[in-house]
């Protein structure tokens, strides 16, 4: 008898459940058109209990997106805005000495929301951009030695303008590391765009969107996701490309363990948005790109990520 038996496949979602989550998809791509499949990501990072990086140009829906998902969601929203003289501090809190108390008291900043659009993250020094650090990782901060829980679900939207404009300091590795997926939002098609153009603002629409989730909702779909059935199978073809990405030509820094969890997390998430109780290899290969590509480095500087994880991704067969 093995040591670890498989996870059993999870139970549906209850009816009322599955129609408020694909209500709440709905609404948010009435308010981010044109942008299916950015917004089923951004919901598969939410539900796998990850954070979110989304790189672009100023101007293509970064913001209205984050708004928007957390308008749908009913999460609390904070919105910061990283520039070259934020420090730490303003993220994280500070420790004021309150002189009737004769104690320090803690006031929490920014970063104590459910949802944290960090954006334009790259504008700051990577010190400041440390500070998210913990966080993301531990759902917690430390300011003085002491730990201050954050609240349930935590997660961050950063946005980054690409590292060629001027202004802007690349993230370390260990801080794209942090992030779930990577998308672009890129620009809208005809169709969506002047539907843009003729339809009313898209921040006086999410100001009046009523919210179809709660925080406590999330938290019950991201528990679903521990239930989603992945196979011996799966894990196979998620290790082998692990093992592809170490060899593959072009690639100095291939994927480390911790990214096949997040793959394997991520594709259980997708799964369970698309109604399904068990993970398959379309899961896996519809956000191979988006989890991996952030995650390597490149033999030469210059070569695209992407193109490489699309090539892994072909290089490796489905059994």
């Amino acid at each position: 008898m093995p040591m670890h038996a498989p996870p059993k496949p999870a139970a549906i979602l209850p009816v009322d459940t599955r129609a408020a989550l694909d209500a709440a998809i709905e609404q948010v791509n009435t308010l981010v058109l044109g942008k299916r499949r950015e917004v089923r990501l951004a919901f598969t990072a939410l539900l796998a209990g990850g954070h979110l990086l989304v790189e672009d140009l100023p101007g293509l829906g970064k913001t209205t997106l984050a708004r928007a998902l957390a308008a749908t969601l009913g999460l609390e929203f904070q919105r910061m805005q990283f520039t070259a003289d934020l420090l730490p501090s303003d993220i994280l809190g500070v420790s004021v000495y309150d002189q009737n108390d004769r104690s320090f008291r803690f006031h929490p900043g920014p970063v104590f929301t459910q949802l944290l659009l960090a954006d334009e993250i790259n504008r700051a020094p990577p010190r400041t951009q440390s500070a998210l650090l913990e966080a993301m990782a531990e759902q917690q901060v430390s300011v003085d030695g002491v730990s201050h829980r954050l609240p349930a679900p935590f997660f961050v939207i950063a946005t980054q303008n690409p590292v060629d404009l001027s202004g802007t300091f690349p993230l370390p590795d260990s801080q794209m590391d942090r992030f779930l997926l990577r998308l672009s939002m890129g620009y809208p098609d005809a169709e969506a765009e002047r539907a843009m153009l003729a339809g009313r603002d898209r921040r006086l629409m999410i100001n009046e969107t009523m919210p179809r989730l709660g925080a406590d909702d999330v938290l019950a779909l991201q528990r679903a996701v521990d239930g989603v059935h992945a196979s011996d199978a799966l894990l196979d073809y998620v290790q082998r490309l692990l093992v592809e990405s170490r060899r593959h030509a072009g690639v100095r820094v291939g994927l480390s363990p911790r990214a096949g969890l997040a793959l394997l997390r991520g594709a259980r998430a997708h799964a369970l948005l698309l109604g399904r109780a068990h993970a398959l290899p379309d899961d896996v290969q519809a956000l191979f790109a988006s989890v991996a590509a952030h995650r390597l480095v490149a033999d030469a500087e210059g070569d695209r990520r992407d193109a490489l994880a699309a090539s892994i991704l072909g290089a490796v067969a489905v059994d």
